[in-house]
């Protein structure tokens, strides 16, 4: 499985609430062929959808990956959501990419952050 985006180093910064979170949570079959790509293109295109302001995602050596998308309010997550390409994309992942997943939808009522300023 070495065709997968590799993680941000940096995280996505709080934003001022209410905004909302999309859970992405999977685990992948042992198929990897052209994964990476189409993982690499929903990056751009989600940046796209109005109201749309980060993603943070990380991957266990187990096969584990969680994604979290943040988003200004529900329009824009049902914008991604009618997506003709990432549907497409979603429907090729259940056919062959995908043992399970979940997703959920999350309102942030709360968030702040912290850097540290001298590294």
């Amino acid at each position: 499985m070495s065709d997968h985006r590799i993680a941000p180093v940096v995280p996505v910064a709080a934003h001022e609430p209410p905004y909302y979170a999309v859970v992405f949570t999977s685990l992948r079959t042992e198929e990897d062929t052209g994964y990476g790509a189409t993982a690499e293109r929903m990056g751009e295109l989600v940046q796209e959808v109005p109201g749309f302001l980060g993603e943070d995602s990380a991957r266990t050596p187990g096969g584990l990956s969680i994604t979290i998308a943040y988003f200004r309010d529900l329009a824009g997550i049902e914008q991604w959501r009618r997506n003709a390409e990432h549907r497409e994309a979603k429907e090729h992942g259940r056919a062959h990419w995908y043992e399970r997943y979940s997703l959920h939808i999350a309102r942030v009522e709360h968030s702040h952050g912290f850097q540290r300023a001298d590294r």
